[in-house]
């Protein structure tokens, strides 16, 4: 049996459409930074404050449902922005969303025909158009850290959606474009949006400042009833299928514990002041469409500093119960915070409720992208990758501990693991063979 977790690389020459991924480049090189700096690149980002009547353009690379929501969040929350250039896969779902967006948004959504970008490197036409300020990264996660570092490199400010990574050389590749970033002055906000939204917001204050006492555990789960499938149609090559049904395969998605649950884990990360030192869990499958890479159920131990335990467990199974938050336990209360629109509440150790709040994800959706041209147009740009690639790993960490049956730590995952997904190299006409599902005691530990 193949290993999973190891890089899949077409078995045939391939065509002229080949897309040459950057991570590698970049890994070859000391830095993001310093290459951007050498090459003179990362001039014309909006790094300096502006007046707030001051125009902005955004590009969107990547125009499926986030990418949708994503343009329509920062044309609602930010009236002097306007978007400008797309790219997509497939050109049409670009004009498909110029019109939707246009109905709502009218002169705001100024898109020639010329500014709509097809193909695998549809993306560096937004990258390299000048006028472009900030530019949302909203493909599957496969692409998002060879598209950040390249973002970066052109000196665009981003709104990159999660995860930022799917495993570790990814990873690494986050780091050093949050480096560059911090180093040129532009800005780098993500779709973590409970950092944004106030009734997590207002908790997590809390419980740093002793609301529940000592933080000792925490139980984490995000367990829905399924996920969708897309058949593969007549004449589609390897590569197209894998794009077109991209959550079921992991060099795109991660598994769900990265593409989706990272949300969770993400605020656990928070709660906690960072990641956790190791992982150790197990899952496995029994809905998974043949040809499908998910595993559908996923729980996992993760270990944090000061011996502290989070509980974690995500799971796609149809006709189950649902269930989606998280509950800390302190010494001296407990926490719960419900996803999305659920809110927050805090009661004593005699059971009594001491506090609660209602939850916003709407408005938190909106505020990322606020901060963010907010913070532009004030000379002070936010950077926040670092923090959510933490998160990512700390997804993908959980991920190799069950894939393997082995417990993985963060030094691991950080300093040692050599896993990358992605192919060397892509191309839409090529071979691109489908390895099986992970297997524990079988997939190696990369």
């Amino acid at each position: 049996m193949t290993n999973f977790d190891q890089t899949h690389r077409p078995d045939t020459p391939q065509s002229g459409r080949d897309y040459d991924p950057t991570r590698r480049r970049f890994l070859m090189q000391s830095s993001v930074a310093s290459a951007a700096l050498t090459l003179g690149l990362a001039t014309d980002a909006v790094a300096d404050s502006s007046s707030p009547s001051e125009m902005i353009n955004v590009g969107i690379v990547g125009t499926g449902g986030r990418g949708g929501g994503a343009a329509r969040d920062t044309l609602a929350i930010n009236p002097n922005v306007r978007l400008i250039a797309m790219a997509d896969l497939y050109p049409e779902k670009c004009h498909s969303m110029r019109k939707s967006l246009a109905r709502r948004y009218d002169q705001r959504v100024a898109v020639d025909d010329k500014n709509i970008f097809g193909g695998l490197d549809g993306y560096r036409n937004v990258l390299d158009h000048p006028d472009v300020d900030i530019v949302l990264l909203t493909t599957p996660p496969g692409f998002r850290p060879s598209y950040l570092a390249e973002a970066v490199a052109a000196g665009k400010h981003v709104f990159a959606e999660k995860p930022t990574c799917v495993d570790p050389v990814g990873y690494r590749i986050c780091l050093e474009a949050d480096r560059a970033a911090r180093a040129q002055g532009t800005a780098i906000v993500t779709g973590t949006q409970y950092r944004r939204q106030k009734n997590y917001m207002e908790v997590m204050r809390q419980i740093h400042e002793g609301a529940i006492g000592d933080v000792v555990s925490a139980t984490s789960r995000y367990c829905t009833s399924g996920i969708w499938n897309r058949p593969r149609k007549p004449g589609m090559s390897d590569a197209e299928y894998q794009l077109y049904n991209w959550m079921h395969f992991i060099w795109l998605s991660g598994d769900q514990i990265v593409e989706q649950a990272v949300h969770n884990i993400d605020a656990m990360n928070w709660l906690m002041g960072g990641p956790p030192v190791a992982a150790y869990g197990s899952g496995g499958r029994f809905t998974r469409p043949t040809g499908s890479q998910m595993w559908d159920n996923v729980s996992i131990d993760y270990a944090y500093p000061d011996n502290r335990l989070l509980s974690f467990q995500c799971r796609q199974i149809p006709h189950t119960k649902g269930e989606n938050g998280s509950v800390v336990y302190g010494t001296e209360g407990i926490a719960t915070i419900g996803a999305a629109n659920k809110g927050a509440s805090i009661i004593d150790r005699s059971g009594r409720q001491v506090w609660s709040m209602k939850g916003d994800i709407n408005a938190a959706y909106q505020q990322e992208h606020k901060d963010l041209v907010d913070s532009i147009r004030a000379g002070k740009p936010i950077v926040e990758l670092a923090e959510t690639a933490d998160s990512s790993l700390t997804a993908v960490m959980g991920r190799l501990a069950a894939y393997t049956g082995q417990r993985v730590d963060w030094k691991f995952v950080t300093q040692q693991s050599t896993l990358d997904l992605f192919p060397d190299k892509l191309s839409l006409d090529g071979s691109l063979p489908i390895a099986s599902y992970a297997v524990p005691g079988v997939t190696k530990l990369i």
